[in-house]
């Protein structure tokens, strides 16, 4: 299949997402975005292709983007601007005859390839790629995973959850994840490591991932609650928060109101990538 790559170099997660692709055995035209910029219109068309908005893709940090005033500018002027300093363009977008993407986390270029099963392929920081299934709530390894490590099952059932497992590209299961929606604030729920997984950074992969598709739903803004893995999940850039500053769809949820114990810690970040 014809893939391209707008790539730089610099940036781990388009190197990341080069080899990937690659390890199928796809030989992608690879263009080097900030020495050979797209043009406007060509530019548009893969942010249409992909779904995005000029927004979703300007990258601000090592950028020009405050030194320009971007923070409020519109589509045209941002793309406008994306062209002049074509660092501006956030990496790696990924484009086959049949769709387009921002593949930030790397693995989410799968989401353009064919399915295909194989031996695992390894990040540079030698993590391994995931690739993320939605699953039913009913399903019996996620609720397993729950209970062995004490987590709520009791509301899984309920609406507006969404869940995944996280499979190696081998197949086998690393984890499981879940959130739940309302408008532009999720609630992040059910993420778990299982025993093959751990020590081994599936976590730090797992949740931009769940982040990701949270996000393409209209997302801007994680919280979650935790009384074992605060920790952690300060470590991935989450900040702990009084629970006066959650909304109150956030406060409302079964979690926050009976299933999870009143010592857990409220953490949130805004999402980006």
């Amino acid at each position: 299949m014809a893939v391209t790559i707008y790539h730089n170099p610099d940036c781990g997660t388009s190197r990341n997402t080069l080899k990937l692709v690659r390890h199928f055995g796809i030989d992608p035209q690879v263009i080097e975005y900030v020495k050979t910029p797209p043009s406007r219109d060509v530019l548009a068309a893969i942010l249409a292709k992909a779904g995005l908005t000029p927004r979703d893709v300007v990258r601000k940090k090592g950028t020009p983007y405050a030194d320009l005033g971007l923070a409020s500018a519109g589509d045209d002027a941002l793309l406008d601007a994306m062209i002049a300093h074509p660092i501006l363009i956030n990496r790696p977008l990924v484009v086959t005859d049949e769709a387009a993407a921002l593949c930030r986390p790397s693995d989410i270029v799968l989401d353009l390839l064919p399915v295909m099963t194989g031996t695992d392929a390894f990040k540079e920081e030698g993590v391994s790629f995931l690739r993320d299934v939605p699953i039913p709530p009913s399903h019996p390894g996620l609720i397993a995973a729950l209970k062995d490590e004490a987590l709520p099952t009791d509301d899984l059932g309920e609406p507006n959850r969404t869940f995944y497992v996280y499979r190696s590209l081998a197949g086998a299961v690393l984890g499981y994840g879940g959130y739940e929606l309302y408008g532009a604030d999720v609630f992040l729920r059910s993420v778990v490591v299982t025993p093959d997984g751990r020590g081994k950074r599936i976590g730090r992969n797992l949740v931009p991932l769940l982040l990701y598709r949270a996000y393409r739903q209209g997302a801007r803004t994680a919280w979650l609650l935790t009384n074992t893995a605060a920790d952690f999940f300060e470590k991935i850039k989450f900040q702990r928060r009084p629970r006066s500053e959650a909304p109150q769809a956030i406060l409302a949820t079964r979690q926050a109101q009976s299933l999870c114990p009143s010592s857990a810690v409220l953490l949130s970040k805004t999402i980006s990538f």
